[in-house]
């Protein structure tokens, strides 16, 4: 009796403690995780790639608005005078 009551309390502690060994779930977890802000992190990335791409187009605009401008003021002048 006494050596199926300790089998049987050992059986329960190994179950139990397997049980609780929940590693691969936490390792999981924290991939998940690690994905999300990875994820973040490159939809801040893209965020920073598209203000610059608009800054660029900005600055072309004032570019090409200046370069017009200046042949506009040098035209005239180029202009031979009847």
């Amino acid at each position: 009796m006494r050596k199926t009551l300790a089998i049987a309390l050992m059986l329960a502690a190994s179950l139990g403690l397997a049980a609780c060994d929940k590693k691969s779930e936490d390792k999981a977890q924290d991939a998940n995780q690690h994905a999300e802000q990875a994820q973040e992190k490159m939809n801040e990335a893209q965020d920073k790639v598209n203000d610059a791409a608009k800054e660029n187009a900005e600055a072309a605009k004032d570019q090409a608005e200046s370069n017009k401008a200046a042949t506009e003021e040098t035209a005239p002048e180029a202009a031979p005078k009847n």
